[in-house]
């Protein structure tokens, strides 16, 4: 849609630097935009490429905008908040299908679906499954017996859903999600591996978004739960008997161990992995590749492997980078020492 900067800086609770009269038409990065669009500046390190942006208009914090007085600005004192409210206004969200069944899909008759649902050819409502209301299913789509999904949901194409599961109301699952498969749950006996029975359930709680191809484990007893408000990337695994709090962010290939425990507003970058039966305090954040063997009781920053305070990974990684030349002086010193020692005997030896 086209929109004057004056009325998107109004939608957006943005304070307009400029001409309100021009009119821009979408977002864009500041590498890639022309007048016709709206970018933002958040992160400090493309900071250089504000002064040479074509952009029509830049979304920034107060401290930035007394850099760019010659710019046409959005001042907000959440930048990228602001830069989500325009891309809202501007660009809005994936087009979903008309409400409606398709005669492809396989519905049991004893399955209830809610009003204003849409399901697409070849999705499969097993005996007893429960669909709110406005919820969107896909093609190739599984929702299993006795599983129960909210208002307003939508499941992405190939996503199996095992029986018995619960998603919350507004919750998206992306394409390729296992939700409820059994857990890695074996024991050892006269060598051999025997599979334990997973007679629980996944819980999914409100305003949770998984991204592709993510797998979850049913609990053995009891719920593997994702709080409410938690959204995961893409090729997630979580773990069978898990609880991860609400408002998590975990990025792409994370893996959490059965029996995790999260506290809320936990954040884990990319590959970060969660030995099983441990907990982490709320508000943690661990950076990339994480590897955390024991419990996190306190808030903060962590990572290195095994988890340590940021900073302190940091450093040991700074160390690591030193160690060949530090093994090529030990190996110096080492050889020194030997000739001095060879050196002393020659002296103190008697003819």
């Amino acid at each position: 849609m086209t929109i004057t900067l004056e009325q998107l800086a109004h939608k957006i609770g943005a304070q307009l630097r400029g001409d309100g009269s021009q009119t821009v038409i979408g977002c864009a990065s500041l590498e890639e935009a022309g007048p016709e669009h709206v970018s933002f500046l958040a992160n400090r390190k493309y900071a250089n490429q504000l002064a040479a942006s074509r952009a029509g208009a830049i979304i920034v914090c107060p401290d930035d905008a007394d850099q760019a007085d010659d710019r046409t600005l959005l001042v907000a004192d959440d930048p990228y908040f602001a830069f989500r409210q325009a891309m809202v206004e501007l660009h809005g969200w994936r087009q979903q299908p008309v409400p409606g069944i398709s005669e492809l899909a396989y519905i049991d008759p004893s399955a209830v679906i809610g009003e204003l649902c849409t399901i697409r050819p070849f999705a499969y409502i097993a005996p007893r499954a429960t669909i709110g209301k406005r919820c969107i299913i896909y093609p190739q789509c599984y929702v299993g017996k006795d599983s129960v999904i909210g208002d307003d949901c939508v499941i992405y194409p190939n996503v199996t859903i095992y029986a018995g599961c619960v998603l919350g109301d507004r919750v998206t699952v992306h394409a390729g999600c296992v939700i409820g498969q059994d857990g890695f749950g074996y024991a050892t006996h006269n060598g051999k591996h025997h599979k334990i029975p997973s007679a629980g359930n996944v819980v999914i709680e409100d305003d949770v978004e998984l991204g592709a191809n993510c797998a979850i484990d049913r609990a053995t007893v009891g719920s593997t739960v994702i709080g409410k408000g938690t959204k995961l990337s893409d090729l997630i695994a979580i773990g069978h008997g898990t609880t991860v709090g609400q408002h998590n962010l975990l990025v792409a290939q994370v893996g959490l161990a059965g029996s995790t425990r999260t506290g809320d507003y936990v954040a884990m970058g990319g590959q970060v992995g969660v030995a099983g039966h441990l907990t982490i305090a709320d508000h943690v954040q661990l950076a990339g590749k994480t590897a955390v063997i024991t419990d996190i009781p306190d808030k903060g920053q962590y990572g290195g492997i095994p988890a340590v305070p940021l900073q302190q990974a940091k450093r040991n990684a700074l160390a690591t980078s030193e160690l060949p030349g530090l093994i090529q002086d030990s190996q110096r010193i080492k050889k020194r020492l030997e000739k001095l020692e060879a050196l002393l005997h020659d002296r103190l030896t008697p003819d």
